[in-house]
């Protein structure tokens, strides 16, 4: 079997699971579940970044930029120019390209805003940053962004922390189909078993925070989320048998005795 190489822009990643850095305890559990996950990119909301008080312990004290590949992204942001300054603050704090994208719409249901989202993209695209951008599952919009320069299409299973998983695999799957750059799924998913499903539609990767964060055992659920993708992908590749609406015998019906 030929290498399977997970690349997002010029970025090559050695695990296909992606996972956030939000809701947990403290910047040791947060490293430890990092650990256990198995991942080597992680998402930072930088405008929840401390860089004022140096008296409080940061991220990267905990977690090696060396090691682990850092991905700025742009939580809390509700507008264009909200996530155009905190990308650019980015660039210039740390010198990151690749970046997430994510414009809200609604407080309530933290779906994405995506007349801002595509608005965004293009302009953040035309000053070099490589941008994978969360979005809604409709396929067109998500074809949109492609066209525009996204290096990555990352559509929600259903909405940020809710832990609901896929509510409609049918336009996840038609966004897989149409798109040449990577799906990473984000948001909504609950379980193990959500991951697993993802890559098993033909998903590049899946990026998981609240469903780890907020396990009665987030190290243990990081571990399972590992093994899950893992799983999932390896599934994806094999290629499943076809579906048939009738029975079919396991062993031969011919030269039975």
């Amino acid at each position: 079997m030929k290498k399977d190489i997970f690349k997002i822009a010029n970025t090559k990643l050695r695990s296909r699971l992606i996972v956030g850095t939000g809701k947990y305890k403290n910047f040791v559990e947060t490293a430890k579940a990092v650990q256990a996950s198995g991942a080597d990119m992680v998402t930072v909301a930088v405008r929840r970044i401390n860089i004022t008080d140096k008296k409080k312990p940061i991220l990267t004290d905990f977690l090696n930029p060396k090691k682990i590949t850092l991905l700025p992204n742009t939580a809390g942001c509700f507008s264009s120019f909200e996530a155009l300054r905190t990308l650019r603050l980015a660039r210039e704090m740390g010198g990151w390209k690749l970046v997430k994208l994510e414009v809200l719409g609604d407080k309530k249901t933290l779906l994405p805003n995506m007349i801002e989202t595509v608005k965004t993209t293009k302009i953040l695209v035309k000053e070099g940053f490589e941008v994978m951008v969360y979005c809604t599952d409709d396929p067109l919009l998500a074809k949109k962004l492609e066209d525009y320069g996204a290096s990555a299409i990352m559509p929600l299973a259903s909405p940020i922390g809710s832990g609901l998983g896929f509510q409609n695999k049918m336009n996840i799957t038609l966004i897989i189909k149409n798109a040449k750059v990577p799906v990473i799924v984000d948001a909504g998913i609950g379980a193990p078993s959500d991951a697993t499903l993802a890559m098993e539609l033909g998903c590049d990767g899946v990026l998981i925070n609240s469903a780890i964060a907020k396990a009665n055992k987030p190290i243990l659920m990081a571990k399972a989320f590992k093994d899950a993708v893992i799983s999932g992908r390896n599934a994806f590749l094999a290629g499943r048998m076809k579906k048939n609406y009738f029975g079919s015998p396991s062993s031969p019906i011919k030269g039975l005795i």
